[in-house]
């Protein structure tokens, strides 16, 4: 891997292109270099894991209105596939990534990478996989082009912090799933240099998505990122060109979005960001990185669930707790702990999306429960408990500076998402436990591998896809390396006549 420094440049110092980081990610696009082994098992299994959780909420409501829309751009031929539909139906392929991103997205259990920024790699899956049913491509194609997808996601992450400027994590997903639409249809440097930065200047928003009365637009938010960078390809195929340098430009996202935009006495001074990025010639292998969730919850909680699993098994009755506190990361206590300062995280009737983003919701139901799934602990019902609702309120977070430098370590072994609980009884006594990784992590007590991959596809699709649907799937994705051109709608899974549920009308 190599440092490159990013700075903003005047305009008229005419940046010369093969110093923009957006051509040396083009670059690393049309780089041929071989996909790795375990690389391409991981891609695989990520696949499953997108499709695990896609069918799991295929039929609640953003799900069932983003695929009414897709439905409304059906084609006769040469288009892609979406999820739940039979295979034979089609549409156009910016479509098919925005109603499959949006399944994949909706329960919030599909895989992460944290670092600078916060990141779903796997939101990449769905725009590359509708361009490749679509433009008839086959499965090594296929593995091409999501090892830059997640190559290159994974790299911005590492250097470029968007939250500090309240920017949605949205404006790296877009930049890497359209050079991975490059990487898959062998693209010229200069096509897909130019879709990178049509990509990012179109894929800025902001992070009230995330904040406050959290909607439906969060699982909608990497599903649009998806379908812009189809569009900005498709333009870009086409000759049409984007604002340039988009990185490092006096105007540009960082001059006045990022970091640039808090140093406007000395803009042209300081080099903001050095991103790292493989060499020519170097494998891409930053999926190996990153990790899927075994629970339906923001990523920081994973480890606080199996902690409260553990935890639990030291406390007799719950109404003798007086009080919880989580000492936790920066980002833990200020995104989704009481460091938010958000009443609608304590509050019984708030919605699904934003329960999953309360780490003292999320806490006391798993404390109380043992077991975390992903309807059920979501259920209005649930969150309304009275012994719920007093446990949950008995729940603090505090920022530790130790766990939050775990955080952002560079060093695998000690990164750490988790936290240290220290529960407070009535009659004085504590009962303290620690756990920096989920169990399903890589450096957990049960890292997930293909068999735990297979068996959350089975436990989720339980019940909604019929057992041949899903031995069909399973077989096919695990042969994905040897599917030939034209092949990939195979990786369609569809549920059964009348399974679906139709959206209200709309425009389309």
């Amino acid at each position: 891997m190599k440092l490159h420094p990013v700075k903003v440049h005047p305009s008229k110092s005419l940046l010369k292109r093969e110093d923009q980081l957006a051509w040396k990610m083009a670059g690393v696009a049309v780089d041929k270099v071989p996909v790795e082994k375990d690389v391409q098992e991981m891609i695989i299994n990520r696949v499953i894991d997108n499709a695990s959780v896609a069918i799991a909420a295929i039929n609640r409501r953003p799900v069932v209105s983003a695929r009414g829309m897709a439905l409304g751009h059906a084609k006769k031929a040469g288009g892609a596939q979406v999820f739940g539909v039979k295979a034979a139906t089609t549409v156009s392929p910016e479509w098919a990534a925005w109603a499959n991103g949006t399944a994949v997205r909706e329960l919030d259990m599909h895989d992460t990478f944290l670092a600078a920024d916060y990141s779903h790699p796997g939101d990449n899956i769905p725009p590359i996989l509708a361009v490749a049913q679509a433009m008839g491509k086959s499965g090594r194609d296929l593995i091409r082009g999501l090892a830059t997808g997640y190559e290159l996601h994974v790299d911005l992450v590492r250097a470029i912090c968007l939250h500090e400027h309240k920017v949605d994590h949205i404006a790296h997903l877009c930049p890497a799933a359209a050079a991975g639409i490059g990487t898959l249809l062998g693209l010229k440097q200069e096509v897909v240099f130019q879709s990178i930065q049509q990509a990012l200047h179109t894929s800025v928003s902001f992070r009230q998505s995330r904040k406050g009365e959290i909607s439906s637009w969060k699982a909608y938010a990497p599903a649009h990122a998806g379908k812009l960078a189809v569009e900005a390809v498709d333009r870009c195929m086409r000759g049409e060109g984007a604002p340039s340098p988009i990185y490092e430009g006096e105007d540009s996202v960082i001059a006045w979005v990022l970091a640039g935009r808090s140093n406007r006495g000395d803009v042209y001074g300081p080099v903001y960001y050095q991103v790292p990025l493989p060499e020519a010639g170097e494998a891409k292998r930053a999926i190996m990185a990153t990790y899927t969730k075994e629970h339906s919850a923001e990523y920081q909680s994973q480890a606080l669930i199996d902690l409260a699993f553990r935890m639990r098994e030291q406390i007799r009755d719950m109404e003798d707790i007086a009080k919880v506190v989580i000492h936790t990361s920066h980002h833990t206590h200020y995104v989704i702990g009481t460091g938010a300062n958000d009443p609608q995280k304590m509050d019984p009737k708030a919605s699904r999306e934003t329960l999953d983003h309360s780490i003292m919701y999320i806490f006391a139901v798993a404390l109380q429960d043992g077991r975390w799934h992903h309807v059920d602990s979501y259920a209005p019902k649930r969150a309304g408990r009275a012994d719920t609702v007093r446990l949950w309120h008995k729940i603090e977070t505090k920022e530790d500076p130790e766990w939050t430098r775990k955080y952002h370590s560079k060093d695998p072994d000690e990164l750490a998402f988790g936290g240290r609980v220290e529960i407070v009884m009535k009659d004085g006594s504590r009962i303290v436990d620690e756990l920096g990784v989920a169990n399903a992590h890589p450096n957990g007590a049960r890292p997930f591998a293909r068999d735990q991959y297979i068996g959350k596809f089975r436990t989720l699709t339980e019940g909604i896809l019929s057992t041949r649907e899903a031995n069909r799937f399973l077989e096919v994705v695990q042969d994905l390396p040897r599917l030939k051109a034209g092949e990939l709608g195979a990786l369609n899974v569809a549920l059964p006549a009348g399974g679906l549920l139709d959206s209200k009308p709309g425009i389309f």
